[in-house]
Formats: C-alpha cells, structure tokens, sequence
C-alpha cells in the first residue's frame, strides 16, 4: 500500500520539508497534462485537429477540478458516511461526508503535510487520468460528448477505483494486497482499457488506415513528451508525501526505467524498421515511466532497468504491429502504450518488491505476490472495459458520440470551435 494511502494519526505533526516537497509535486503533475500531455497529443494529430486536443484537456482539468470540490476527493478518499447504510460499500467507494471539501481547514493534516496540498495532489491525478484517455479517439469525438464522458467516467470508474485501491484499511484491492505505488491501476489500466473500448465504440478515423496521418508537428511532442518525463518525478517521488528515501528512490527509479524503456523501443524500432525515429523514442520514454508508476515506491535500480527494456520492447510491438494487425483505430496508442505498460509494471511490481530481486518492499513470497498482482489487473481490466462501455453506450443513445462526417473532414478545430491554430 502506498504511503499516501494511510489515514493521518491524531499525533501527525506538520512538517515543512515534506509540504514543500509536495507542494512541488503537486505543480509537477499538473504541469503533467497542461501542457504536457496536452502538446504531446498535440503534435501527433494533424493540424486542423491541434486546438481540439488543446481544448481538450485544458477543459478536463475545469471539470474535474470542480466535480472533485463537489463530491470527487470525498467519494475516493472518505471511509466514512455510505459505509453505515450499504454493508461492505465502503470497500469499493467512499461517502459523502467530505463532500464539497467538508470539515478542511488550514491547519488540518494528511500525515506531516496540509491535508489540503494531499487534496490538491491527488486533484492532479484525477485530472491526467481522463485527459489520457483522448488520444485514443483524437480527431473524431464531439466535444459535448467528450465532457459528459469525462464527468462520468471520473465519478463512475476512476473515484472507485483510487478508492478501492488507496484509501486505507477496509478497501477492497488495498486489503487484498495489491501494490500500486502511484496509479498503475489506477490510473493507466484504468485509462488504457477505457481507450480501447473508446476507439472500438466510436469507430475509425476517416479514411484509416489507407489514408496517411503523419503527426503534424513532432516538435510539440518532443517537449511535451519532456515535461512529462520531468512532471512524473512529482507523480511517482510525490507519492511517498514525504521528503524522504523512498521518494529519493523513487525518482532514481523512475529516471532509470524511463531511459531503459526510451532505448529498448528505439532499438526495437531500429532493427525492425531500419532507422530510429524520434516518435518511438519518446514513445518508449513514456512507456517505461507508465510501466514503473506502480513499482516505484519499492523495486531497485536493477528492477527498474529490467522493467524499463521489457516495456519499450513490448509497447513498441503492441503499438505498431498488433494494432495493426487487429485493425482498431487507437489513434495516439493509449492503449499500446499505457494499458499495456500499466499491466506489465502492475504484474512484476510483486516480484520487483522483493528484497531478493533487489526491491525494497516486504516480498517474500514471489508467486503469492504475482497471482495477487494478476487478480488486481484483471479486476482493473473488467471494471474499466464494462463502465466505460456503459457510459460510452449511454452518451451514443443520447448526445450521440462522433462528430458528422462533414465536420471531420473540415477538423475538429473549425467545426466545433471555430477557430484555427495556424493562420497561414
């Protein structure tokens, strides 16, 4: 269990070190989705498409920002309230008696830091996890559509599950035992798996895959491929919410597993397609610090290298070959890159714990701890694969889900916002 899983006890003193350090963190992850994650995409769709992307995720961090001040942070992290009427609800979702931040106040603590900068902290989290999902249907989603999706899925799918998985004692996936440092889970199973089922609902991309679709401008994913290499210090070496070893680790980890995932799917690239491209190296980037989110508060160096080149090999075969192959229009590979990564750091985190493999955690027994891991992915799999088709489903019927065909052609940027990125 994560530290910031644990509830404060009566005797938490405030520490100035850790709240400066989270504070830090905090900015890190925001910094995460815009504009990281937000250039990022950016760059890989065409151009009449950019400011869509932009609109995109700068509108996700407005509604989950509110929706988690109205009932979010209390339905994820409150063990109190609902529990007393619904038996055993409390395992899988929390009440409402922190609802619109109840009871907060300057001086109340989350362990040694403001219980407000932990709310804020995980706010980043419930921002960048919906805002991921996107780059599965980019180019064809209404925008209405889009936030409604994102409203539901953050209050139906991922409150749940941070709940179910970090809230403390009494939590289903937490009491079973399932290690998930900073959102393998949570966070990219969880998105991945709802991209998949996203991309297979909604349908292909005009003109896919006979047409090319060149990302536009690799530039912008290259810095914004960046700032989430930089901001992922804050969502891995944050979650120890405290400025200690284990967030010391955890950024050392998080650095080696990056880099060893970057060179393991330019290698990949390179023997299979003759060249390097600088897509599959900040691809494999981003695999790899998907892959070591869950392992980082416990696997070693050594752990973290290995982890690393699985997830770059594996990602860049599952991105480009099986996608292919199966013919789904994953238009950005959210699902080759982050479901993928996120089961393979989610499964060997386990074994990556144990002090006999170099990890740090409390491992003993590696094949209890794997079949542990494995029910934790596929109960994150069923979960997101059957909600996220449920809403998807109910959205279609309602406000329907694509934009026509008229406006796709034009491009999300004049059809649905009227305006343009580039004047030229």
């Amino acid at each position: 269990m994560p530290l910031f899983a644990q509830t404060a006890t009566p005797a938490a003193t405030l520490n100035s070190g850790d709240t400066a350090w989270m504070l830090t963190s905090t900015m890190l992850v925001l910094l995460m989705t815009i504009p990281g994650l937000a250039l990022f995409y950016g760059g890989m769709v065409r151009a009449k498409n950019l400011l869509s992307v932009l609109m995109q995720c700068f509108a996700i961090t407005a509604v989950v920002t509110v929706l988690w001040l109205v009932y979010g942070y209390s339905l994820a992290f409150s063990t109190q309230g609902m529990q007393a009427h619904v038996t055993n609800l409390h395992s899988i979702v929390g009440g409402l008696d922190r609802a619109m931040l109840a009871g907060l106040k300057p001086d109340s603590l989350y362990q040694t830091v403001p219980e407000a900068v932990f709310v804020m902290f995980q706010l980043t989290f419930a921002i960048i996890t919906p805002a991921l999902i996107i780059g599965a249907f980019a180019e064809r989603m209404k925008f209405s559509a889009l936030l409604w999706f994102s409203g539901l899925w953050l209050t139906l799918v991922y409150l749940p599950m941070a709940h179910m998985v970090w809230s403390g004692p009494g939590s289903l996936l937490g009491d079973l035992g399932v290690l998930d440092f900073a959102g393998g889970t949570v966070v990219h199973i969880n998105a991945g798996i709802a991209g998949l089922v996203a991309c297979l609902m909604i349908g292909k991309r005009r003109g896919y895959p006979h047409t090319p679709m060149p990302p536009h401008n690799l530039g912008y994913t290259v810095v914004g491929a960046s700032l989430l290499w930089l901001g992922w210090f804050g969502f891995n070496a944050g979650s120890a919410v405290a400025a200690n070893g284990s967030a010391g680790m955890a950024m050392l980890v998080t650095q080696i597993a990056t880099a060893a995932a970057a060179l393991g799917w330019l290698g990949s690239e390179w023997i299979a397609h003759g060249r390097p491209s600088v897509l599959g190296i900040v691809s494999g980037a981003v695999a790899g610090l998907v892959a070591v989110t869950p392992a980082a508060g416990t696997a070693g160096p050594g752990g973290a290298l290995v982890l690393g080149l699985i997830a770059g090999v594996v990602c860049f075969f599952t991105a480009t070959r099986l996608k292919h192959k199966l013919g789904y229009d994953d238009s950005l590979d959210v699902f080759g890159v982050h479901a993928v990564a996120g089961i393979i750091g989610g499964l060997l985190t386990g074994p990556l714990a144990a002090p006999a493999l170099g990890g740090f955690g409390t491992v003993t027994e590696l094949g209890t701890q794997l079949w542990i891991q494995t029910k934790g992915v596929l109960f994150t799999i069923v979960w997101s694969t059957m909600l996220s088709a449920a809403i998807l489903k109910l959205i279609d019927l309602t406000l329907g889900l694509r934009v026509d065909d008229e406006q796709e052609q034009i491009g999300l940027d004049l059809s649905l916002h009227e305006e343009k990125a580039y004047n030229l």
